[in-house]
């Protein structure tokens, strides 16, 4: 199993970016995916969630009405857009499995994959 997140970059703030994170080594077909963050000196948290099916979505309050989770089971990918983007919102992000579409988040896991950094300039 392995996870890799891409498309991060240095933003400023009011910019946008896309992620994106792709699975191999298994089918995320039936799992709820999810995106979650770590910021300097602070503890992984997380960001949202969506189920393996239905579309269901869950955000955290803070990124609410900003990011859009999506995914594409026929790529095996999982896709984070963020709008409007804040200097708090300065992290590393990661993806990982399973989750609750309906929350709340939380960040024990045994595993995580390749993170990418998103660095927001006021």
């Amino acid at each position: 199993v392995q996870l890799q997140a891409s498309g991060g970059g240095l933003v400023q703030s009011g910019g946008s970016l896309r992620l994106s994170c792709v699975a191999s080594g298994f089918s995320l077909d039936y799992y709820a995916m999810g995106w979650f963050r770590q910021a300097p000196g602070k503890e992984r948290e997380g960001v949202s969630c969506i189920s393996s099916m239905d579309g269901t979505t869950f955000y955290e309050d803070s990124v609410k009405g900003r990011f859009t989770i999506s995914r594409d089971n026929a790529k095996n990918q999982v896709y984070l857009e963020m709008n409007n983007l804040k200097p708090e919102d300065t992290a590393v992000y990661y993806c990982n499995f399973p989750c609750s579409p309906v929350g709340p988040l939380n960040a024990e896991y045994d595993y995580w994959g390749q993170g990418t950094l998103v660095t927001v300039s006021s």
